[in-house]
């Protein structure tokens, strides 16, 4: 495959829909006309393929915006959609989890074992004083009892927030105290690139600190045993999982709950400023999580292995792991550990054994395997795929073709997804058998969906015109608040076009000729260059088009004579490495910049780093390279997935 692209929104470059595949697809294009001629009928009849102890009757509540109410007078549980209901229609023998940790264990999990792993968990959670409305953090690593503490807390209708497990004691503190959690479910520890990753010591010191804090609102700590690495124990507060859970009744009885009860907090994954604590309600999150997963990743419940990626400490965790595929009874991996141990073909030799079909993941592992090289991806049988998802942030067009290529053999159809924390479930994608796809563009809104590209005034672009992506309807799984802060949730992500009632996403997007969406990142990661708006995105983008990069990452560092200027931090890939002399790289990347796009983008500095500053998640934070290229003092890097990697890049601007 060609490393050179045509252009940087290469428009022309299209893959229909195989007859093959539109032939069985979930999705058909009358989907768009149903929603556009009655678009509360249209997500009436989504939600009615959940179950609801008792039907609803309004759909949607928009008198107060932007507080909706979605299914308002229906009752449901949701624990109930993702598990009983399968166990009742005959499916309870189906697998639902796929588990794999890192060392090599497995679980192989079924519908009716999972229902009884809830019911004996929840049981767990009353005898705890846990009820309505109270506040449950958990804080695991990708193992089953992650999942079935979620939905336990779901069932009886209490609140989770689930803390993403790399986190430290400061940040687990800072969201259970904001909660006000009653309970922390936590583990000793879990397997992260071949160590023990312990958690229990974290939520002591988290526990620990007096003062007025989550000591005031944690009454007890439940311990799933897993690593079995030496803790400390509070008697009458810690209490082990493995016990409470199997003395516990496998009898529990799901009650309805109003469609609008909480369902869950989920803090924004803090790479800069104070946490938001987003919340998410039950009846209209389960309705397009569901919805979304059946037709964006065109799921066959009775056939399909499905696999996301994501941990379930951030929101595609929460809506592609646990909750829209065991809604739709689904059978999925779940997997413990990093895809580098122990070795750098783990995830894909996790797709031969399982038979993965549907594999949705971000583009910065894709950038990661494309660092390393298709001879490992092509040494496994990937032939079972037939479904690529992208989710997290914009994928480049090389990335994407090269996923296409090496990972989906030529064939896959792939998704690429744009949505948010706060928007819940996906919101713009291209849906798999209608559409014809362009490598690096998110598409299109999906059925029910209203988006559109605005300048600040609220006026539409147009095509072939870029400026703000807003929503402009209401959605079912749209969050209904941040924790605590109503004001903050209206002056966040409403004032800006307040008179219009538009939700201002906060990233930037342009419209194809087509009217085809092509996200170009945050607005704040524009850079002003003698005037000329610049996005980060499409910078990196046209570096990474380059055959020599693997991954880039762009900021804008202040400059006297343009205002700001553009430096750009780039890892080169391994064969590149070992088969050219990269003396004069640097010069090469900054002229490649300025002929994909202009003088005007061309970078003032090219750093040729390692690695890149990332989160857990897989974000790169942006904010901490900026610190460098400006030559201040680097901030907080406590979410860092490696501390050292900030490090490691100031000796090389050092050096130079």
């Amino acid at each position: 495959m060609s490393s050179q692209i045509d252009h940087l929104l290469n428009e022309t470059r299209r893959f229909a829909p195989s007859p093959e595949f539109a032939a069985d697809a979930v999705a058909t294009a009358d989907l768009y006309a149903q929603a556009d001629a009655d678009r509360d009928g249209f997500w009436a009849e989504q939600a009615r393929s959940l179950h609801w102890h008792t039907p609803f009757t309004q759909v949607l509540d928009w008198t107060n915006p932007p507080f909706a109410r979605w299914f308002a007078d229906g009752e449901l549980n949701v624990a109930y959609n993702c598990l009983d209901r399968h166990v009742a229609a005959g499916n309870g023998d189906r697998v639902a989890l796929l588990w794999e940790g890192e060392p090599g264990d497995e679980r192989r999990i079924t519908y009716a074992e999972l229902t009884e792993e809830v019911k004996r968990t929840a049981n767990v959670l009353e005898e705890l004083g846990i009820g309505v409305g109270d506040r449950v953090a958990i804080y695991l690593p990708m193992i089953p009892e992650a999942i079935a503490a979620m939905l336990a807390v779901a069932r009886i209708g209490a609140i989770h927030s689930v803390i993403f497990g790399g986190f430290s004691a400061d940040s687990l503190r800072s969201r259970i105290d904001d909660a006000g959690a009653k309970l922390v479910i936590t583990a000793d520890g879990g397997y992260r690139k071949g160590r023990v990753s312990p958690l229990k010591p974290a939520v002591d010191q988290a526990l620990g600190d007096r003062g007025a804090g989550p000591q005031e609102s944690v009454e007890h700590v439940l311990v799933v045993r897993r690593t079995e690495n030496d803790i400390s124990w509070t008697e009458g507060r810690d209490i082990w999982w493995h016990e409470a859970v199997a003395a516990a009744s496998s009898e529990h009885e799901a009650r309805p709950f109003p469609a609008e009860n909480p369902l869950f907090i989920l803090y924004t994954s803090g790479t800069t400023g104070k946490p938001k604590g987003i919340l998410h309600t039950s009846g209209g999150y389960l309705t397009q999580a569901a919805f979304t997963n059946r037709v964006v990743h065109d799921l066959h419940p009775a056939s399909d292995v499905f696999w996301c990626t994501a941990d379930i400490g951030w929101i595609t965790g929460h809506s592609y792991v646990t909750y829209g595929p065991l809604a739709n009874g689904a059978t999925q991996v779940l997997y413990e550990g990093t895809p580098d141990t122990p070795h750098p073909g783990r995830w894909w030799e996790l797709v031969e054994t399982y038979g993965v079909t549907i594999l949705y993941t971000a583009p910065t592992a894709i950038r990661s395997f494309m660092k390393l090289g298709r001879e490992i991806p092509q040494k496994f049988d990937l032939s079972s795929l037939r479904l690529l998802g992208s989710v997290g942030e914009p994928i480049n067009p090389e990335a994407w073709m090269w996923y296409r290529s090496i990972i989906g053999g030529e064939t896959a159809p792939i998704v690429d997804t744009w949505w948010q924390t706060e928007t819940g479930a996906i919101m713009v994608s291209a849906l798999p058998g209608v559409t014809e796809t362009k490598p690096g563009s998110a598409q299109v809104p999906l059925p029910g969906i209203g988006i559109d590209v605005v300048d600040d005034e609220g006026t539409h672009v147009g095509n072939g015109n870029g400026g703000l992506l807003v929503i402009t309807q209401p959605w079912p799984s749209m969050l209904r608040g941040i924790w605590g802060d109503p004001e903050r949730f209206v002056e966040t992500y409403w004032e800006k076009f307040h008179d219009k009632g538009f939700y201002f996403a906060g990233d930037g997007a342009r419209l194809d000729e087509d009217g085809d969406v092509w996200f170009l990142g945050r607005v704040d990661d524009v850079m002003n260059v003698s005037g000329h708006r610049l996005s980060t995105t499409e910078i990196e983008s046209a570096l990474v088009g380059n055959e020599a990069v693997a991954e880039a990452a762009v900021v804008g560092a202040a400059d006297e004579t343009t205002g700001q200027a553009v430096v750009a931090f780039c890892v080169l890939k391994e064969s590149f490495l070992k088969a050219h002399d990269v003396d004069g790289i640097v010069d090469i990347l900054r002229r490649w910049v300025g002929e994909q796009i202009g003088p005007i983008a061309r970078p003032r500095d090219v750093y040729i780093v390692t690695e890149l500053p990332k989160t857990r998640s897989g974000k790169i934070m942006r904010r901490l390279l900026r610190d460098v290229a400006e030559g201040r003092e680097v901030g907080d890097t406590t979410t860092l997935a490696d501390t050292m990697v900030m490090s490691t890049i100031q000796s090389k601007i050092t050096e130079k």
